[in-house]
């Protein structure tokens, strides 16, 4: 069974604060109690010292002359809420201000030796077995003239230190759980605004696997979540249009290639049942020929495309005179410039212009856009070729005086298998892919192509090129 990821952050949550409350009161009850004890412990210390400072209790540690200081213990031993007890060199309890000590009666300490306490000024216990309950005891020892006489000991009850760690505690972990109600909101708000919108994210990922790539997330927010919502909605919009293109492609491809099949076959069957006399067959040959040129050009095309969609990145990089490849492309159109009285300018930068490119690829790229100028042209009229040097690049040119192109197909003149026969004329040998092979040569070069044309003046084609270094 799959586990939602709220549902984990919502166990992980309350585990999380069960552990943490649970570590407050141990561990917290330890620390406490540790600083309380040194607190206190260090505060009897001091105020042990300061009677075993007296002069009277030094001078003469009696029951009879430590009456004279009794008072004053009593009232340190009442602000402490502890017992104060004066120990004699011989172990006996001689002053204690609780009144189960009388004064003319000391008490045989029989068990007590300082010895035990080495170099530590408070225990924790029941003093050597004498107070029923657990006290902290505090011991001063009583010296005059590098002489110990007796040792001052302040016992205060354990138990007011466990009420006061327990309230201390209690104040922590009522501020631990009101924090841990308020930090409940965090939940409220990762559900809001990661867990919703991650379901919905999930739910169109779900949709595209199963092909629904019109689904859209529905993910409105700013952040990194609707972010990522737009690039999936973004990328199943791309996918759905290569998908439209594809189909497109396909639809075309079929069409140009059943067109022409379609002729050849019907003259072959014509003339194998002999529907086309001997006499006229010579005539229909020549259809079949040019419909078999119109497949092979296709076919040529289509390869081409291919080539360039796999090796774009394997472009041979090399310095060429750009002019003269120029020179030599336009003069494999010198025949049919001829037949149809059209006139191919020149107008070339310097002698010599040299370029960083893939040679081949650039003479293709000429070759189409002289192909379609020369092809769109009227008889009688000009193609001009120009090559430019401006801000460190070359700006190479081609420019018919044709019908022009509507400003409506502009866009769509680099779609493949694009053909606007409204305006160019329709063109039978025509594949439609001459531009968008042109363009995918100078996008491989990381350069620009751009058009620019007017209905009944003309069109121009600029594409620019890497200066030779």
């Amino acid at each position: 069974m799959k586990k939602p990821l709220y549902r984990k952050f919502l166990f992980s949550y309350l585990v999380l604060g069960i552990i943490s409350f649970s570590v407050i009161g141990a561990l917290g009850s330890y620390l406490i109690e540790r600083h309380m004890e040194q607190s206190i412990s260090k505060t009897l210390y001091r105020e042990a010292q300061f009677i075993a400072d007296n002069d009277t209790i030094k001078n003469d540690i009696t029951p009879a002359n430590l009456e004279n200081v009794r008072k004053s213990m009593e009232t340190i031993a009442t602000y402490q809420n502890a017992v104060i007890w004066i120990i004699n060199n011989k172990g006996d309890i001689v002053l204690s201000t609780r009144t189960d000590i009388p004064p003319d009666t000391p008490i045989d300490f029989k068990n007590f030796n300082p010895v035990d306490w080495g170099n530590n000024y408070y225990q924790v216990g029941h003093f050597y077995g004498y107070f029923p309950e657990q006290r902290m005891s505090v011991m001063a020892p009583i010296t005059e003239d590098m002489t110990t006489k007796g040792y001052v000991a302040i016992h205060y009850l354990m138990t007011d230190i466990y009420k006061d760690r327990g309230r201390i505690i209690f104040i922590v972990q009522m501020l631990f759980l009101a924090m841990y109600v308020l930090t409940f909101g965090l939940l409220l708000v990762f559900r809001k605004y990661v867990h919703k919108p991650l379901k919905q994210i999930i739910r169109g990922s779900s949709e595209y696997a199963n092909r629904n790539l019109s689904y859209k997330i529905e993910v409105n927010s700013q952040d990194e979540m609707g972010q990522l919502a737009s690039i999936l909605n973004y990328m199943a919009e791309k996918i759905n249009e290569q998908g439209e293109y594809q189909r497109n492609f396909i639809s075309n491809v079929s069409h140009d290639f059943r067109s022409p099949l379609t002729s050849i076959k019907g003259y072959v069957e014509a003339m194998l049942d002999g529907t086309i006399p001997q006499e006229m067959q010579g005539r229909y040959l020549k259809i079949i020929a040019f419909e078999a040129e119109r497949l092979e050009k296709l076919t040529s095309s289509l390869l081409k495309l291919n080539q360039l969609d796999i090796k774009k990145r394997m472009l041979q990089i090399r310095k060429f005179d750009i002019n003269e490849v120029i020179k030599t492309t336009a003069a494999s159109f010198e025949g049919t410039c001829i037949e149809r009285r059209l006139t191919l300018e020149l107008i070339l930068y310097g002698k010599e212009l040299y370029v960083q490119a893939d040679m081949e690829q650039i003479q293709q790229v000429l070759y189409n856009l002289l192909d379609n100028a020369i092809k769109f042209s009227p008889d009688g009229s000009s193609v001009t070729v120009e090559t430019t040097d401006r801000n460190g690049r070359i700006f190479v040119s081609v420019k018919d005086r044709g019908c022009g192109i509507p400003k409506n197909s502009i866009s769509k003149i680099w779609d493949r298998f694009y053909k606007d026969d409204s305006s160019r004329g329709k063109d039978r040998k025509g594949t439609g892919l001459g531009l968008a092979i042109v363009r995918e040569i100078i996008n491989a070069h990381h350069q620009n192509i751009n058009v620019v044309s007017t209905e009944g003046v003309g069109t121009e084609f600029i594409f620019t090129l890497e200066k030779g270094k």
